[in-house]
């Protein structure tokens, strides 16, 4: 069986803005306009590109399951608008409480994402805005961990977990880390 390496995302703080009391409709969601335009960039990469986030505001019963994945497609329709692609989603939908296998920094959601997708994490690439994002990536045994400093970015990296954790790479934003990870892209 052939496997794929893959390009795992985070959601909020890296494609599109944090808010302090949750995406909780449509009209809370504001993209990054440097990552829709990198996502654009990499559409014809050899890797599957997989949104992975933690929604505990569906947990927390603040809004259904029904409607965190409505604006998880939605945030994939306008990608695929922009002309980039988005070929997975998979999200956490537990309150921290909740203490499941799939909620960052526990590598769930990547190892159901290789299972589903014939995913070599061993050659795959995360990519978020919290230390959360790192721990995962780490855990499931990928390449590469990335931190942007957007999002909540910058406040992680003072955090005294940094140092603590295995090295990786810090980039300014989502266009920025993709341009550095692949340069025969259509930049």
């Amino acid at each position: 069986m052939k496997l794929f390496p893959a390009l795992f995302l985070d959601r909020d703080g890296v494609i599109i803005e944090n808010r302090t009391h949750y995406v909780r409709n449509w009209e809370d969601v504001s993209f990054f306009p440097q990552a829709l335009t990198a996502l654009a960039r990499i559409r014809h990469v050899p890797y599957k590109i997989i949104l992975v986030t933690n929604q505990s505001v569906v947990g927390r019963g603040i809004i259904s399951l029904a409607e965190a994945e409505a604006i998880n497609e939605q945030i994939r329709a306008e990608v695929m608008a922009q002309n980039g692609r988005i070929d997975a989603i998979y999200m956490c939908p537990h309150a921290p409480h909740d203490l499941c296998a799939c909620r960052k920094p526990h590598p769930g959601l990547l190892l159901q994402a290789a299972q589903s997708h014939q995913i070599d994490l061993s050659q795959s690439i995360m990519i978020g805005d919290a230390l959360t994002d790192i721990m995962a990536g780490q855990a499931a045994g990928v390449r590469e961990t990335i931190l942007l400093r957007t999002g909540r970015g910058n406040a992680q990296l003072q955090l005294p977990e940094a140092r603590l954790l295995p090295p990786f790479s810090v980039y300014d934003d989502l266009h920025t880390a993709l341009q550095a990870l692949f340069p025969d892209a259509d930049w």
